[in-house]
């Protein structure tokens, strides 16, 4: 076999390869063994038909074109290799030579990965927020514990903000009830905007039995986005009460005995938490330098996959979770189908371009991933997924996602290179260490999401 490389552009090749008709012997052999398997012919027996009869019955065009088939991955895998390319997607193949028992010569278009020279990145610089927690956060971040061990006691008064109500909705549409506009027993909590605009203004001043009625346009269910008239009845008015803050409330709310410790402990989770936001604030604008000074060529048929494999997700997860098209998304965003294609268009290059500098990275810099770096990573990756570690790693397997997540722990450490040689100053000009920055980070939102755990468990205790 012999095989030319034609470069089109940076990012396209054509493949001329010429194969001699000997090599296709195996091909051949494999051709004719299959038809055997899947024809009949009276006087022999299944599987023992002479190639001459096979040619002269079904034509021996039908054996070239099985064996063919046949052949090509094997002989453009190999043209492949021999030119040391990185094709992306599946190849464009043309037979342009075909003789019985002389030549077979084709050609394939297909992208490639294209060469990029790694710049000099000891220069980048940037800024980030620096890690700053006052007193008002940790005051705030302790009242919204206190919020969420609040409980609630009937009272005989007219509803006021910040009560829970009981209350019972009927829907007009056009003076037809809707089927699916009655509910009952729901509980609302007034001035929490979780329901129909204008109820909050309807049920304020009202007592248990009292019922009042007002138009609102309905944000979900066979009628959404019509103007209906809602009656509201409430059933029963209840009063939040929060807890005293004081050293009771701390051994209640968190495994400290006193208010002071538990203020401490808020104070020590805000900074970490604002200190991954940090680190992943650097990440981002060291890469967004990065990708400024570096020339990456886009292969336009890879991007047009990802721009429609990213408009799919959207719509049909993301959206279709959320209940609603792309449509009203578009107007909820306030943006025109044409500037959301533009972002799209751009998040792509992003990301592609992102993909291919740290991968070069990776090759450069001999960047490896052990066991316990693909471990601690399929970890964090199950948290964020909600899916236990083993559910998820069952998943990876299964779907045939390793090479996957090697890829990204593997990019993750290039750029971890890049960040470590750049300078990162926050904006109180202080300069920021970033060594073991992610590993700090995922700790920080381990701790917060155990301990939110823990206090989401005593609140329901507390509920019952």
């Amino acid at each position: 076999m012999k095989s030319a490389v034609e470069t089109l552009n940076p990012t396209r090749v054509r493949l001329t390869v010429e194969v001699p008709f000997e090599e296709l012997k195996d091909s051949l052999d494999a051709a004719y063994k299959k038809i055997n398997q899947q024809v009949t012919v009276k006087g022999f027996r299944k599987g023992k038909i002479p190639a001459r009869v096979i040619d002269q019955r079904f034509g021996r065009g039908a054996v070239l074109e099985e064996a063919v088939n046949d052949a090509l991955p094997k002989f453009y895998t190999e043209a492949i290799n021999e030119a040391e390319l990185n094709p992306l997607g599946q190849p464009e193949v043309d037979i342009t030579e075909l003789k019985d028992g002389e030549t077979l010569n084709f050609t394939a278009e297909v992208d490639i990965r294209p060469t990029i020279e790694i710049p000099d990145y000891s220069g980048i610089e940037v800024t980030v927020d620096a890690v700053e927690v006052s007193d008002e956060d940790v005051e705030k971040s302790v009242e919204q514990l206190r919020e969420r061990f609040a409980s609630t006691s009937p009272v005989e008064r007219a509803a006021e903000d910040g009560d829970v109500v009981t209350i019972d909705l009927e829907a007009k549409v056009d003076g037809e009830v809707l089927e699916d506009g009655v509910a009952e027993g729901v509980s609302y909590t007034i001035g929490s905007g979780e329901l129909l605009e204008g109820i909050d203004d309807a049920v304020k001043g009202l007592e248990a039995g009292g019922e009042a009625t007002f138009t609102s346009e309905l944000k979900g269910g066979s009628a959404e986005g019509k103007e209906a008239e809602v009656t509201v009845k409430v059933t029963q008015v209840a009063a939040r009460e929060l807890p005293a803050l004081d050293d009771d409330f701390a051994q209640l709310a968190s495994e400290f005995d006193t208010l002071d410790e538990l203020k401490a402990d808020s104070r020590k989770r805000l900074e970490n938490m604002k200190q991954y936001d940090q680190a992943t604030q650097a990440q981002e604008r060291v890469l967004d330098e990065l990708l400024k000074l570096a020339e990456v060529p886009i292969p336009e048929k890879l991007l047009a996959d990802e721009i429609q494999t990213r408009k799919h997700n959207l719509e049909h997860h993301q959206l279709g979770q959320m209940g609603i098209d792309l449509a009203k998304y578009l107007e909820i965003q306030g943006k025109t189908e044409e500037e959301f294609t533009a972002e799209t268009e751009e998040q792509a290059v992003k990301g592609i371009k992102t993909q291919f500098i740290l991968d070069e990275l990776v090759n450069k810099e001999k960047l490896n991933v052990n066991q316990e770096e693909l471990t601690e990573h399929l970890m964090r990756r199950a948290a964020t997924s909600g899916m236990t570690p083993d559910q998820f790693a069952q998943a990876v397997v299964e779907g045939g996602q390793v090479p996957m997540l090697v890829g990204e722990v593997a990019r993750g450490k290039a750029l971890a290179v890049v960040v470590e040689a750049a300078k990162v100053t926050d904006t109180n000009g202080e300069v920021v260490d970033l060594e073991d920055a992610e590993d700090e980070a995922a700790e920080a939102a381990a701790e917060v999401e155990s301990t939110d755990s823990a206090e989401d468990e005593a609140a329901e205790k507390t509920e019952a």
